[in-house]
């Protein structure tokens, strides 16, 4: 049984005339492109320690396969704005109890705008599990304050990666990535 105990915050772009050259660019903006990815859903798990990007990487191997949340969004539209978002819940009580992690991608709106809804989006998730009562209607910075003052969430963050399409037309795609390690 794998359950990772490390995970990593990451982000790219690329831009390329080919749409699957323009994911591997932004995969190696990212530094997880020697890296055999695989989609996992939304469990940050108890003990996970959250390490930085650079300690991240270096763990990693050519070839490895590698758990990840991953955030994906790409357009060939001169100028149009796109957005790929993971937010992070982490309870306070994270010895026993998961967090969760959400992906989130967008058009047009800004890496502030995309990164904090996907970081309500993880929050909200947890805060259900855990019986945190809150008015969905609520914005983001109200509700995060209830949450944070209900004892129950430690931290939440979020990775936003924003980028203009490229003005020639040229496939541009950003990624966001929660890596999971052993």
């Amino acid at each position: 049984m794998f359950v990772p105990k490390k995970m990593f915050l990451t982000k790219g772009v690329g831009v390329h005339k080919d749409r699957l050259t323009s994911f591997e660019a932004a995969l190696r903006d990212a530094g997880i492109e020697k890296c055999n990815l695989v989609y996992v859903s939304s469990i940050l798990p108890p003990k996970c320690k959250i390490i930085n990007r650079s300690q991240g990487l270096q763990e990693l191997s050519a070839g490895q396969i590698t758990f990840c949340v991953m955030a994906r969004n790409e357009t060939n539209e001169p100028n149009r704005l796109v957005s790929a978002a993971v937010g992070v819940a982490v309870p306070t009580n994270k010895d026993s109890q998961h967090g969760y992690l959400s992906e989130h991608h967008s058009f047009g709106e800004t890496a502030v705008k995309a990164g904090e809804y996907a970081e309500d989006l993880a929050a909200t998730m947890l805060a259900t599990t855990i019986s945190i009562e809150f008015d969905p209607e609520t914005a983001w910075k109200e509700r995060e304050q209830i949450y944070k003052a209900s004892g129950h969430i430690f931290k939440t963050m979020n990775i936003c990666q924003s980028y203009e399409g490229n003005k020639c037309g040229l496939w541009t795609t950003v990624i966001a990535v929660a890596v999971l390690l052993p």
